[in-house]
């Protein structure tokens, strides 16, 4: 049986006229004239071999192949309404699976919370977070792994693109007894030549570094530790056994754990949270649309962190 000679207009029409019990009204139904509808009728007879229906001057009925064919047409149709639909909602970026990914801050206080709201605008989506450490954000998105990646500014070569989307001024992190937090609101990096620290990573360590290569020797600090985990830093802060220095933005976290954030100037450095996606690869019109909400949300988040914890704050100097 050629059944790449049925096609759904076909079944389409059989079933309306066997919900109508006749041709002249399953036609205005469908916007068909007669003929067209009985055109089609016999074709699909043609195509399956058989009679569909019994007709007389009077009415028109099921044949017995009929009726045992009606289920299968049926489902056939409610399938593929159900893929026009769900073509429809990829189409105008209202379903899908979208993986993104970021490192242990983003992903566990902040992207949690742009998926909440996103869900209200488009329920079926569903948004992957995937952990990546900081040194992995572009590869992961290079290879495929994710669509997209939320962190700290990284290099790119040509198969990511990358989208600014807030500035973090690095910040020193303590506990509310630590003896920077009791003195002063903002400290230079000459006050933290003798302060224990913790460094959360190779990246926070080595981003500390190149902020003091062109600092005098009697002024460039050292972490005592690293650790993998910024959780693990801010921890260790929050017993007075270290501070620890990380962007503005882990403030999300830093808050659960008490601690006290303090400016470090001469100079004051930022570090820039950036979104990463895919230049050469097309992503899907749902990872379109959560790259599009992300690049505002994530923007108004920050903004408004900003204002509560200094309503006149300005710009940091200095930003790299």
């Amino acid at each position: 049986m050629a059944f790449t000679r049925l096609t759904l207009r076909q079944i389409e029409v059989f079933i309306a006229v066997t919900e109508a019990n006749s041709f002249t009204a399953a036609a205005a139904r469908l916007g068909l004239t007669v003929q067209a509808v009985s055109q089609l009728v016999a074709e699909l007879e043609s195509v399956l071999g058989f009679r569909l229906f019994d007709r007389t001057t009077r009415k028109v009925a099921l044949s017995g192949s009929g009726r045992d064919f009606l289920g299968s047409a049926e489902t056939m149709l409610r399938h593929a309404r159900a893929a026009e639909s769900a073509a429809d909602d990829v189409r105008h970026r209202a379903a899908g699976v979208v993986r993104v990914g970021a490192p242990l801050v983003l992903a566990s206080a902040v992207l949690p919370q742009a998926m909440r709201e996103y869900a209200l605008q488009r329920p079926k989506v569903v948004i992957r977070i995937r952990d990546v450490t900081v040194d992995a954000l572009v590869g992961t998105v290079a290879a495929g792994d994710v669509d997209l990646a939320i962190g700290p500014d990284r290099v790119t070569e040509d198969d990511v693109l990358t989208e600014p989307l807030f500035d973090s001024a690095w910040v020193l992190w303590c506990a509310k007894d630590h003896a920077l937090a009791r003195q002063r609101a903002v400290i230079r990096w000459s006050d933290l030549r003798t302060v224990a620290l913790v460094a959360a990573g190779r990246d926070h360590e080595r981003s500390v570094v190149q902020m003091q290569l062109s600092a005098p020797e009697g002024v460039r600090v050292t972490p005592v530790d690293v650790v993998d985990n910024i959780s693990t830093a801010l921890g260790i802060a929050a017993q007075g056994l270290a501070a620890t220095l990380a962007p503005a933005y882990v403030g999300v976290l830093a808050d659960l754990f008490g601690l006290q954030m303090r400016r470090v100037v001469d100079p004051e450095t930022v570090r820039k949270v950036c979104l990463y996606r895919p230049a050469a690869r097309t992503l899907s019109p749902a990872a379109e649309g959560v790259a599009e909400f992300l690049s505002g949300w994530l923007v108004r988040w920050h903004e408004e962190r900003a204002n509560r914890a200094n309503p006149r704050s300005t710009r940091p100097r200095n930003a790299r």
